[in-house]
């Protein structure tokens, strides 16, 4: 029962074992909340039990997979430089919005001047697409909108079109994602949450204990979210096909019955 016993051969676990996901930081840096899910250590870096993630992720995947199912919003948050094109990949991979960047303070608890900058930013896009703004300004404020749209792409590109709050937040390191967390809690936005051993395991609704800071186990814990709700969304479709042509077949009994 611990981090690297293989003898079970939980697919799973083997999985996460190959992508490092059992590695933490030094017991120094550890979360007190985080100290049930520690395995042993090596050369100084704590190992976590991955028995016990793989517990914790297939409970998140449950949780996005039923998302998916009744088509909810789920928003992908990492402000990590080398992690954002991850993130932004597996979002998009599901149409669903992102933030691959510095978290804007108030984005949910502010939400309704959030919306005055997406819709500044639709409009300014739909303007310079038409053609509207060489009709209308000189070529140094078109170059001025050029940079407003910018800097609105830098800061709100991936939730454009997003017109309210999400049903779900998916944080990627859960410390440095601290102020995000807060403004979903405070709104009960439920949030999925991966980190590592610097993390607050009560901070988050569906805490992900593994390592967070590695491209290799981000790709992978992020690819099983996103999966997990693309079967969710497909199990929906399946669904209303079934249902749809139930109704086909149960008018068309009617019309014979005529």
């Amino acid at each position: 029962m611990g981090a690297l016993n293989t003898e079970k051969k939980n697919p799973l676990i083997e999985k996460l074992f190959s992508v490092g996901a059992h590695f933490g930081y030094t017991r120094t840096r550890r979360h007190p909340s985080i100290a049930p899910f520690i395995f042993g250590i090596k050369n100084r870096v704590e190992l976590f039990d991955l028995e016990q993630t793989s517990e914790l992720l297939e409970r998140a995947k449950q949780f996005v997979y039923e998302l998916g199912q009744h088509k909810k919003v789920i928003l992908f948050v990492s402000g990590k430089h080398e992690l954002r094109t991850i993130v932004k990949n597996a979002a998009e991979s599901i149409g669903m919005p992102y933030v691959a960047g510095r978290w804007i303070g108030g984005t949910f608890t502010n939400f309704t001047e959030i919306k005055k900058r997406l819709e500044r930013l639709e409009t300014l896009k739909n303007q310079r697409e038409k053609g509207e703004l060489e009709k209308k300004y000189t070529k140094r404020e078109i170059l001025e909108f050029d940079r407003e749209i910018e800097d609105l792409e830098r800061g709100f590109g991936g939730i454009a079109g997003v017109r309210q709050l999400p049903a779900a937040l998916f944080a990627i390191d859960s410390k440095k994602e601290i102020i995000a967390i807060r403004e979903a809690r405070q709104l009960k936005i439920p949030v999925v949450g991966l980190m590592n051993s610097d993390g607050n395991f009560k901070e988050v609704t569906y805490p992900i204990v593994g390592n967070d800071s590695a491209a290799k186990s981000v790709t992978f814990f992020v690819e099983e979210i996103a999966r997990a709700y693309k079967d969710g969304l497909q199990h929906s479709v399946v669904t209303e096909q079934k249902m749809e042509n139930r109704g086909e077949s149960l008018q068309g009994a009617k019309q014979e019955d005529k």
